[in-house]
Parts: C-alpha cells; structure tokens; sequence
C-alpha cells in the first residue's frame, strides 16, 4: 500500500524529488485532483526549480487523461497562480516548495476563485485516490482527452495589482528588492514597470539551486545581504520576497526589518480607509498592536489561530477585507481572499511614497511593544510540557488563559504563546510585554517551564 503520510502536509503537498515523490506521481495527483474538484477546465503553474516543468507537465498529462482542460501559465509565483485561479474561475494547481532547499517541491492546490484545498477541503480525498491508484494502477482514460492549451497572465496579474493601489503619485524611492532566486525575479519587474520607483534589482536570476541565500527571509541570516546593500547605498527601504514569492518582507532605511505585525497594521489601517468598518483578521500571536490599530481606524478585528486555512475560512466566513499573519502572509478579500506579499509590498510603498519622512518614522506608530520573536525548543514530551505552563499560570491572580491554539497567557502589561509544531517535536514561543525587560523576564520563566 502507498504512503504518502510524508509528503501529504495539512495545506499541500511537500517532499524531496525523486526520493519521496517523482512525475509518476504527479500524473496522479493531476487525475486525483481532477476527479475529487469535478471541474471541466484547471490552470496550473509552475516555479523555477529543475523539476517543476517536469512535475507539473506530468500533473497536466493525469488531468487531461481524465477529461479535463488543462491551461498552463507556465513560471509564476504563488499568488499569481491564485491570480489565475481567481480571474478565470478555475481550480490551480502551483508546483512549487516555498522556501524549502533545492531538493523539495511540491504542489498548492486551490479551488475555483482560489478557494484553498487542505486536508479538510479535498486534499485526504485527492490523497486516498492517489494511494489507491498508485496500488491498482491508474483509472482507464477518458473517452475524450482535456486540451491543454498555454496563456501567459503575467500582464494581467500585474494590471490587478496595480489596480488595487495606485503609486503613481507618490514621490521617488530607490527600493532594494533581494528575490532570493526566486519567482519574485520574475514578477517584480513587470509590476514595477513605470513606476516612479528606483529599482535595485538582487539576485532576479531564476536559479532554483539558491546560490547566494535560502529563499526564505523569515530567518535572520537570508536578509544580511539585503540589510547590506540598503545600507550601503541609503535605499529608501528594502523588500525580500520567498520562493514562490507569496510572502515579502520589509526592512527599513536603515537596514532595520520591519515586524510583520507592524505592516499588518498599516495595511489594514489603508484597507480601512477605503472600506470603513470592514473587519481584519489577525492570528493570535500577531502584536497587540494591530488590534488596536483595527480599532483606532473603525474596523473589527477577529483572532484566528495561527494558520492560512484559518485565516482564510475566517475571512469567507466573515466578509473581512484583510488579514495578516506574524509569517508575513497578507491576505485581502479584494484579492479573492488569497494571500500575496506583492499586495502588501504596494501597500508599504505607497504609504512611505505618500509622505516625506523615513519608513522608520512611518512604522512606528505601528510598532508599539517588545516582542520576543519566535523561539524554538526541542521537547519530547509536549503535551506534559503544556500542561506544566497551564498549571504554574491558572491560578495566578491577573491572568487569562485560553487554548485556541497551543496555549495563550495574557496579563495586563504582557502575553505569551506556546504551540505545538504539527511535523516536528518543538515547542513553539512567543512573548510580547509593554517593554524590553518585562518580555525577556517572562521569555525566561516560560522557557524554564519548558525546558525542564
């Protein structure tokens, strides 16, 4: 019998190729995923890794034998494949593994209007078929094979964005923008085209071996080289997208990154202003502040726990307009409720260009207390360990305690979090007080308590 436990996550697909996952699979996730969403007609695309033309060519093929037309955009990033999805009203499939070493890939799938496909929404459905005809062999064709027929909407996509916020008006500003290798290399250029903006252009070379930096700027040491350059040259901000370049990070002029929680609460102040008494979403280890931001600029914030198939059930459930995740996923109903860092990238651009003084003067009326950061420790015994910072808390006068997601203690001048990971043995932390010395003194309790 098939396994495909290692390589079947929560959200999509994920492993290292051809070890764990080669196109003979892929041929039948494509007829899986055909089969389990019905449709007539899906778009696929693709990254810039050696194996994805070869991955998603071998996805197209299984959905086509099924009957089902087949579009393909070809080298894309992620949220330009939700793009596509949601613009031409069909279910995706994007071959990419994010920010994961050379070696992975992977596939996001979504449904039409980029409704997101997780374990909960057809992907243990598309994962039971897959098994199951990797066993039996593969279902005889269709009596009519899919057309597979090829469309670039870079232009479009581009177009989209632009429409959704308007730079042309803001004053000059030389940006850094490090693409890491990655699709963002791809997608930049052609957003930024016209633009009064001075383009500094890292590492846009296509090249899914990586060879200056992960692509993954969540992690200090992938966004020196940026900080570097932004320095060096006195750029007015710098930009650092992933992979698939679904995510953007910001540093400031001075090299400083800026917290996502503080770009979440300046996009959602602009969201704000253009749909007033709109509701965001915010994931629970998001700062204090963007709550309060929600509040001060007349919108409705909802806490969701920490995840994008959360904040997008939320959001469709909700109506909400934006939603911002600690990860750097920005989310916005205007864009099918889809996540796309390029969105929230225009958004700091216009915000910065539509004023004179520094980003750092900008953001930080958005970041307004200490935080922590995310601190990892490995434990065996999660469950005991949780259940020890829930005893040393619950009886402790002036704190709450709630476990929509891990386990979250608020006191008047401080929180914390602590998550289990799904995939590996750690404990997750994260700690915000009113100042510096507060968030270490808890930082430190809390990790005596897990640490153990």
């Amino acid at each position: 019998m098939a396994d495909l436990s290692q390589i079947v996550k929560a959200y999509d697909v994920r492993g290292v190729v051809p070890d764990q996952w080669d196109e003979s699979l892929a041929e039948l996730f494509g007829a899986a995923f055909a089969e389990i969403t019905g449709a007539d007609a899906i778009v696929i695309g693709h990254d810039m890794r050696p194996s994805s033309p070869g991955l998603s060519g071998a996805f197209a093929r299984g959905a086509a034998a099924r009957g089902t037309g087949v579009t393909l955009i070809g080298l894309c990033s992620t949220d330009e494949l939700y793009f596509a999805s949601g613009s031409l009203g069909l279910p995706g499939a994007m071959f990419t593994a994010s920010h994961n070493p050379a070696q992975y890939n992977g596939i996001k799938m979504c449904r039409a209007g980029a409704a997101p496909v997780g374990q909960d929404t057809g992907l243990a459905e598309i994962r039971a078929l897959v098994e199951r005809w990797a066993d039996e062999g593969a279902p005889p064709p269709a009596a009519t094979t899919g057309t597979v027929t090829r469309r670039d909407v870079l232009g479009d996509y581009a177009a989209h964005l632009r429409g959704l916020v308007d730079l042309s008006g803001i004053r000059p500003l030389k940006v850094v923008v490090d693409a890491g290798n990655g699709m963002g290399g791809h997608t930049v250029p052609t957003v930024f085209e016209g633009l009064p903006l001075e383009l500094d252009a890292m590492y846009f070379e296509l090249d899914g071996s990586f060879p200056h930096h992960e692509a993954n700027p969540l992690d200090p040491k992938n966004i020196v080289d940026l900080q570097a350059r932004v320095r060096e040259t006195g750029a007015d901000l710098g930009l650092a997208f992933d992979g698939d370049a679904d995510r953007c990070f910001v540093v400031d002029e001075n090299g400083d990154p800026v917290s996502p929680s503080a770009i979440t609460a300046l996009v959602a102040a602009r969201e704000l202003a253009k749909h007033p008494g709109g509701t965001v979403i915010h994931n629970l280890i998001t700062s204090w502040s963007v709550p309060e931001v929600v509040r001060e600029n007349g919108g409705e914030p909802v806490r969701t726990r920490v995840g994008h198939s959360f904040i997008k059930e939320e959001m469709a459930k909700s109506g909400a307009i934006f939603g911002g995740e600690h990860s750097a996923h920005y989310y916005f109903r205007d864009f099918w409720n889809a996540d796309t860092g390029m969105l929230a990238a225009m958004h700091v651009l216009a915000a910065l260009g539509g004023q004179q003084g520094p980003l750092s003067e900008l953001v930080a009326q958005y970041d307004r207390y200490a935080a922590s950061g995310e601190i990892n420790s490995t434990v065996d015994d999660q469950a005991g360990r949780l259940a020890a910072l829930k005893a040393a808390h619950q009886d402790r006068a002036g704190v709450t305690l709630d476990e929509l997601d891990g386990l979250t203690v608020t006191a008047d001048d401080w929180w914390f979090n602590v998550r289990a990971s799904n995939t590996e043995p750690l404990l997750r932390l994260n700690v915000e007080a009113r100042d510096a010395a507060t968030a270490d003194r808890v930082r430190d309790e809390v990790l005596a308590v897990i640490r153990a």
